[in-house]
């Protein structure tokens, strides 16, 4: 990709999703069996949507669709066709005129501006590798069961971003004195008129930080129009729910934003870790922010079999949330011993990392096989899941079954 421009196919018109909407139900992928306590576990495979492979249909109005899990084995970085897709409103363009785009910023600025896809490739260039990752992502796991879309392990992916820093953007305005948060929405719409317009916001010092980003590029190709084209936030190590799609709006606020996105949804326990016992009431809320450690066994799937005396072979994935890798440990025993295992190729503090690692020989019988990451902050994955009302943060430690004969 040049760097004095977006590569021109992303500035024709007309890039969209064509007849979505009656395109479903040509389901022509399949089925897959996911591990949900509370069902069902079976799920539709679909590629009916326009720029995606075989993906596994949570929703078709506003479209959910995850990432089969034996996708994040073939790399640390999920590719374009396979990356999860998650909308709020069922009311998002089936098309994008790159052209007409523009971007407004507007608010407690000096300058309002209304920025071409051309002038913002005109700023200076910046590329990051981070996970976007869905704030339920393995809701499904929860127990008991809580509403919501009922995830298995795959509404996340990882990607290089490019396009240009936030805080260019912002300098270009002149952000006033007394600015506090800054407000993002997009192209979509609600489908009711009373219903709130999606918007999420961010501290001023953390807009400003030169990492949160707009992108226009995902993986070295223009965005999907399913992940957000034309430009997209992205806000590394953060939930995905401030990743806000179909970029078209930024607002500077003199006051903190106290519309239903911030003030009353995507709001966690104000606890370590968002966890809390079912039934729990009387705690603080907060709204939903870092992410926190996780790693996943990806060359072996729950039931998978070995022979008895040889070693097995252990691969997967981790990512520290915030922040980096420092370690990821392997357990056979269900976490009574742990060994360390190999990490691969360092892409960036808030991108998947690999790992892998060789059991010993292991007699007949079922083994537990545990991964347990812990961040360069030294927080460390829980052993048992966690659990709270609205489905979000997951981050227990995964096990794996292993039938050894």
């Amino acid at each position: 990709m040049s760097h004095s421009a977006i590569p021109r196919r992303a500035m024709l018109a007309g890039l969209g999703l064509g007849g979505l909407a009656a395109a479903v139900p040509a389901w022509a992928a399949g089925k897959v069996k996911l591990p949900l306590p509370g069902g069902p576990d079976q799920r539709d495979l679909t590629t009916t949507f326009p720029g995606k492979g075989p993906m596994i249909l949570q929703r078709t109005r506003p479209p959910l669709l995850e990432t089969p899990f034996e996708v994040f084995d073939q790399g640390v970085f999920t590719p374009n066709d396979r990356f999860y897709v998650r909308w709020h409103w069922a009311s998002i363009p089936t098309e994008v005129d790159a052209n007409a785009y523009r971007l407004k910023v507007h608010g407690h600025v000096d300058r309002e501006l209304s920025l071409s896809l051309d002038e913002l490739a005109r700023l200076p260039r910046f590329e990051i590798a981070a996970v976007n990752q869905c704030s339920g992502n393995s809701r499904g796991l929860f127990e008991p069961r809580v509403p919501g879309a009922q995830w298995a392990n795959g509404s996340m992916g990882n990607a290089r971003w490019t396009g240009v820093r936030l805080k260019d953007v912002l300098d270009r305005a002149g952000v006033k004195g007394g600015a506090v948060q800054v407000r993002f929405s997009g192209l979509d719409e609600p489908v009711v008129d009373d219903a709130p317009d999606f918007k999420k916001s961010l501290d001023l010092d953390h807009a400003r930080d030169g990492e949160v980003m707009l992108a226009y590029a995902m993986n070295g190709e223009q965005l999907p129009l399913l992940n957000g084209f034309p430009l997209r936030l992205v806000v590394p190590g953060w939930y995905s729910t401030y990743w806000v799609k179909m970029l078209s709006d930024i607002e500077v606020l003199d006051k903190p934003d106290d519309q239903y996105w911030m003030k009353t949804a995507y709001r966690i326990p104000d606890v370590p870790g968002a966890n809390i016992k079912p039934g729990q009431a009387g705690f603080k809320t907060v709204p939903i922010n870092r992410m926190v450690p996780r790693a996943f066994v990806t060359n072996l799937r729950d039931g998978a079999q070995a022979t008895a005396g040889s070693p097995v072979a252990v691969r997967g994935i981790a990512f520290g949330g915030d922040c980096g890798v420092r370690t990821v440990e392997i357990s056979a025993d269900g976490g009574a011993t742990w060994s360390l295992g190999k990490l691969g190729a360092d892409e960036g503090p808030y991108s998947f990392r690999r790992f892998e690692g060789d059991l010993p020989a292991l007699a007949a019988g079922t083994h537990a096989i545990k991964v347990r990451c812990t961040n360069t902050n030294g927080l460390a994955q829980p052993m048992e899941r966690v659990w709270n009302g609205a489905g979000f943060m997951q981050n227990g430690v995964e096990t794996v079954s292993l039938h050894v004969a």
